[in-house]
């Protein structure tokens, strides 16, 4: 892959190593660098501007179990990525179609992670635009929506379930086809936060305010509520909480 553009620079798993609350806003304005073969045999290079995030605990993390993550049921066949060491990326499919990528982060053992929600892509649009079926050239509205929400981001960067599950953004070692590298830059000035999108219960509320993006980007997801969670939410404002174990998926 290229060089170093501007400030940014390869991670390195030390600065992976905290908490997914603690290194999720750090890894907006990143880029996630992936080069998959195509179809034709060639290799293609597609390149993200991370906007949008979402943390994801793991066991023992934090005063609160996030009831949200995927990791709360112990380590599973599904989630097995998301214990092991920094900088991995745990590659999981959503609603049986979408592939969705995630940032290991945590100390190995913990099984911490970061969905990476929406981006831009900064290069290699075209072939983006392909994986996910848009016309080209690409009108603003599409370019907007290319990366915008995780089953499209995972589809424009080519990683799939569970070919590229493991797959190491910080050595770049090829895996099944496909290399990934993560470059991060210094962490921004401005970062707003709120609750997950589409996360059901308690876990999709301000109880749990683990959704980063960059403020005022036009490529970040809209907001919706998960299943219960606006009830949640207005329990909450109530001083009613629910038991976490009444709202989990």
């Amino acid at each position: 892959m290229a060089g170093s553009d501007g400030a940014l620079r390869r991670a390195v798993r030390t600065a992976l190593s905290g908490s997914a609350v603690e290194v999720a806003p750090r890894l907006l304005g990143a880029e996630l660098r992936t080069v998959v073969d195509g179809k034709d045999g060639g290799a293609v290079e597609v390149r993200l501007r991370i906007t949008e995030v979402e943390a994801y605990h793991g066991q023992g993390t934090g005063e609160l179990a996030d009831p949200g993550s995927h990791a709360r049921m112990g380590r599973t066949n599904r989630n097995a990525t998301m214990w092991g060491e920094p900088g991995h990326l745990y590659v999981y499919l959503s609603h049986g179609i979408h592939s969705c990528v995630n940032v290991v982060c945590g100390p190995e053992g913990q099984g911490d992670g970061v969905l990476l929600r929406a981006g831009e892509v900064v290069f290699g649009e075209e072939a983006a635009a392909r994986r996910r079926g848009a016309a080209l050239p690409l009108g603003s509205t599409a370019r907007r929506d290319l990366a915008r929400g995780p089953g499209r981001l995972g589809q424009a960067v080519g990683l799939r379930h569970p070919l590229h599950d493991g797959i190491d953004a910080v050595t770049g070692e090829e895996c099944r086809g496909a290399r990934a590298e993560l470059w991060v830059g210094d962490p921004l000035a401005e970062v707003a936060t709120g609750p997950r999108v589409g996360v059901a219960g308690i876990a999709g509320t301000d109880a749990f305010p683990w959704r980063f993006w960059i403020p005022g980007d036009r490529t970040v997801s809209p907001f919706r509520w998960g299943r219960g969670a606006a009830d949640a939410a207005s329990a909450l404002l109530a001083g009613d909480t629910p038991g976490a174990s009444s709202v989990l998926n």
